[in-house]
């Protein structure tokens, strides 16, 4: 009895592995098949091949413009304005006039302040001077970055970069560092275009009364009467120049400033007041003191007005990108964007749908390995193929089969260089041992059904 179900056993196991084409049905890449209505060519993934399929056109789409804006700096020119000139009152004669020198002032680098323009400028070759990616197109048409009220500069692709209160030399570091984090090639050359944060006040009896900025090189008190047109007092027994500094005022006789030459290259400092007197009484200098005091006031208080100002602006600003960022990115979780995608399919990690780059193109490598790659136990590496159907639609039928054997494992290298399209089809067979170990799982079970049958009986 025994020998009859073992040996019906084996004739049913035989028939049925026999069948197993019609028993289990599993996808393959075949160009001979004649029921098919497409037409299949297949062509090998070689470094030749890869250039041929790499040629089709292709532009892959790119994030909206708001992921590579910044918030950026003001859009209005901030500042106290036009401020009135001062009023002089001539008062009596002097008498005797004492000298009071201001101390030395200790030697140290120009740093950059507020209003300063700097100027980005990269190196020349003969006539023609190079562009830093898209960075410099201002400075070279002589237009500097002006360092605004928070002590930054906004450079397009690179955003603020602080450097109030820097040397030059730290502010080329600073902004080395930021050109490098941005990827932009730093080879650039910083300088100060307009002095306009450091500045000392000449009034008084001069030609024409003036503002002289402080610059690279110190600025004496000879320099600053020369840049107001010089000294218009006539009578020098009754003249002196004051020099009014953190709350104190000094004083030359206007003699002595002509006779002694060290007291001239007085050197001087931001904030300074330079007034030339005529007269005995300090009260016109110290009228002129006050009114540049108040000034100096009412500008540091528009000053802060307009940072305040600006910083809300900005923060607004970038609020608004944020929440346009945010949107955008709830439309890609809710698949309402349109994206291309590649389909993954057969042997492969995890059968999914992978969504091409935006800005860039993909490889098959990028594709295959995000969906955990294949799965060796399984999948025949020798059959990996790219299905891409024509873009002819008078062919609609017909398709490229690239295919990768990857048993060579140098050819993977390809995978990083082949380049996918718009509803490309990744697909890899499975192994031949795959199908009948599946084969044999399937009727497993209706062997064992049979032999108890067979035994009951």
């Amino acid at each position: 009895m025994s020998r009859q179900v073992f040996g019906s056993l084996a004739v049913i196991g035989t028939l049925m592995l026999g069948a197993c084409g019609m028993i289990y049905q599993s996808p393959g890449v075949n160009p001979l098949l004649a029921d098919s209505d497409s037409k299949v060519r297949v062509l090998p993934i070689t470094p030749e091949s890869v250039m041929v399929a790499n040629r089709s056109t292709y532009q892959p789409k790119e994030l909206p413009s708001v992921f590579f804006a910044n918030a950026g700096g003001g859009s209005l020119q901030r500042g106290a304005g036009a401020t009135p000139e001062p009023v002089i009152d001539y008062q009596n004669r002097p008498g005797a006039l004492e000298t009071r020198v201001p101390p030395a002032i200790p030697a140290s680098p120009y740093t950059i302040g507020v209003g300063d323009v700097l100027l980005l400028a990269t190196p020349q070759t003969g006539s023609t001077v190079e562009q830093l990616t898209g960075l410099l197109a201002a400075s070279n048409s002589r237009q500097g970055y002006t360092v605004q009220d928070d002590g930054a500069i906004a450079i397009p692709n690179v955003g603020r970069v602080q450097v109030a209160g820097m040397t030059l030399e730290e502010a080329e570091n600073q902004l080395f560092q930021r050109l490098v984090e941005n990827q932009i090639d730093p080879t650039f050359s910083l300088e100060v275009s307009e002095f306009n944060s450091k500045r000392v006040s000449i009034g008084g009896a001069v030609a024409q009364p003036a503002v002289a900025p402080i610059t690279l090189k110190p600025l004496y008190l000879e320099e600053a009467l020369a840049a107001a047109g010089g000294v218009t007092a006539a009578d020098l027994d009754y003249a002196s120049v004051r020099i009014y500094r953190d709350g104190t005022i000094y004083q030359i006789p206007l003699r002595e400033l002509y006779s002694d030459r060290s007291l001239a290259r007085i050197q001087l400092t931001d904030g300074d007041a330079v007034f030339v007197d005529t007269e005995y009484e300090l009260n016109l200098a110290q009228a002129y003191f006050e009114e540049r005091i108040r000034l100096a006031e009412f500008q540091q208080d528009a000053r802060i007005a307009a940072l305040n100002e600006l910083n809300a602006e900005v923060s607004i600003r970038r609020s608004a990108l944020e929440e346009t960022r945010n949107n955008y990115m709830t439309r890609l979780e809710l698949d309402s964007v349109d994206r291309d995608y590649v389909y993954l399919t057969g042997e492969v990690g995890s059968q999914s749908r992978y969504p091409l780059p935006f800005g860039r193109t993909a490889t098959l490598a990028d594709a295959v390995y995000s969906s955990e790659g294949v799965p060796t136990r399984t999948g025949n590496v020798a059959e990996i193929y790219v299905l891409r159907g024509s873009p002819d639609p008078r062919e609609f039928g017909a398709l490229t089969a690239w295919q990768l054997d990857g048993r060579n494992a140098a050819n993977f290298l390809l995978a990083t260089r082949f380049q996918l399209r718009p509803n490309d089809v990744i697909f890899v067979a499975e192994q031949p041992v795959t199908k009948w170990n599946r084969v044999i799982t399937q009727i497993t079970p209706s062997l064992i059904n049979t032999a108890a049958a067979q035994s009951l009986n």
